[in-house]
């Protein structure tokens, strides 16, 4: 009998325990509100700011620069949200160059001009030797040891040139058609300018 009463008891307890928990409200209130609506009312007195979160940064137009940076392309972000079931983007994302972003992204901007002013008047004699190439830049004042030229087929040259300042490396191609070099800050895995080699 009495092992009944307590079960009953128990039973009875469960509804009120649910009904007192609805009813408090618990849930519905964060901790940021307060403090949120404190600040709307309370604007911060200019040179103090609030704490923020991290976002992308920023870039602004560099010397020279005809326009802004250029937003990325529809082609180089993905269109679905929905992450890809193979995790080849996740596997190999430590194969993807740093970009630069703010002053570094002047500084390469410049370091790329350099770079194809200096290269053109080979292209233009059709002169893709790989030690044409390599003369080219070190007279532009990049360390010997540091810049790399290869051939890239029959009439075509590739460079990659490890600055380690900012802008950290420049790499390239000349061709018959054209001269393209960019700039980037090197590879999330800390190998350089240099592609990592292998997986995770």
């Amino acid at each position: 009998m009495t092992t009944l009463r307590k079960t009953r008891a128990r039973l009875g307890m469960l509804p009120l325990a649910v009904v007192v928990l609805l009813t408090a409200g618990c849930g519905t209130q964060r901790a940021g509100d307060a403090a949120d609506a404190y600040r709307r009312s309370h604007p911060t007195p200019t040179g103090i700011s609030t704490p923020s979160t991290p976002s992308t940064p920023t870039d602004f137009p560099c010397p020279g620069e005809s326009h802004g940076p250029t937003p990325p392309t529809a082609a180089a972000t993905p269109s679905s949200t929905v992450p890809p079931t193979d995790h080849y983007a996740e596997n190999h994302g430590f194969r993807v160059p740093i970009p630069l972003h703010g002053r570094s992204r002047c500084d390469g901007l410049t370091a790329v001009s350099h770079v194809e002013s200096a290269l053109d008047p080979l292209r233009r004699r059709g002169d893709f030797s790989p030690d044409s190439v390599r003369s080219a830049l070190t007279g532009l004042g990049y360390s010997a040891g540091k810049v790399q030229a290869y051939r890239n087929g029959p009439t075509g040259v590739g460079f990659l040139i490890d600055i380690g300042a900012s802008p950290r490396c420049v790499e390239g191609t000349m061709s018959r058609d054209s001269t393209k070099a960019d700039a980037f800050g090197g590879y999330p895995d800390g190998t350089g300018c240099e592609p990592p080699s292998g997986g995770h």
